[in-house]
């Protein structure tokens, strides 16, 4: 059995099937190896160290958004802080509704810390939460006192979190109220195991 072998179709660019020589192949390699020869060669380009008072993690709802800027004004703030939203706030540091929002948290603060030397972390949780309703009860918001309580423990556990992993950071722990945007600070609980 004899082969024929098709010359042309071996020179032929994979990518768009036009016949590629070696001179052409050279005058298209050339010049994006000499741009990337000076692009290494060049220095670096270094951003402009900014500081910043804060790190603020809220959640994502809407209608606090113009509350919680307001807030952050009074407490002094004027816009010198980073802001991460993520639904639910403190309870998406433990995971919800993926690790991936816990993961996200934790790079946002490392990547505030190290970049903009922040001093404090802020965490901003709300009543009737709807992160809150689909991870603890649908019904949470309808009981004021155990929604308080809940949020104040998951809000606790977020203190502890990023107080073990940056000690010397200071951390503020808010719950905001739908009717009046009012900000309650909560105080850290102890969480044992058995909460």
């Amino acid at each position: 059995m004899k082969h024929n072998i098709n010359l042309a179709k071996i020179n032929q660019c994979l990518c768009c099937h036009s016949l590629a020589s070696r001179r052409h192949f050279l005058q298209t390699l050339l010049p994006g190896a000499a741009a990337f020869t000076i692009l290494q060669s060049a220095a670096p380009a270094r951003a402009e160290t900014h500081q910043t008072k804060a790190l603020v993690l809220s959640c994502i709802d809407f209608r606090f958004l113009t509350a919680e800027r307001y807030f952050l004004n009074r407490k002094n703030l004027w816009g010198e802080y980073d802001w991460t939203a993520l639904a639910g706030a403190s309870l998406a540091i433990t995971g919800f509704p993926h690790p991936s929002d816990a993961e996200a948290f934790w790079d946002q603060l490392d990547i505030s810390y190290r970049l903009h030397h922040i001093h404090k972390v802020i965490v901003i949780d709300h009543q009737d939460c709807g992160a809150y309703a689909m991870m603890i009860d649908s019904n949470l918001s309808k009981d004021p006192e155990r929604e308080l309580q809940v949020h104040t423990d998951y809000l606790s556990r977020a203190y502890w979190l990023i107080r073990n992993r940056y000690p010397d950071i200071e951390v503020e722990l808010y719950l905001a109220t739908l009717k009046k945007a009012e900000f309650q600070p909560i105080l850290p609980i102890q969480i044992t195991g058995d909460r």
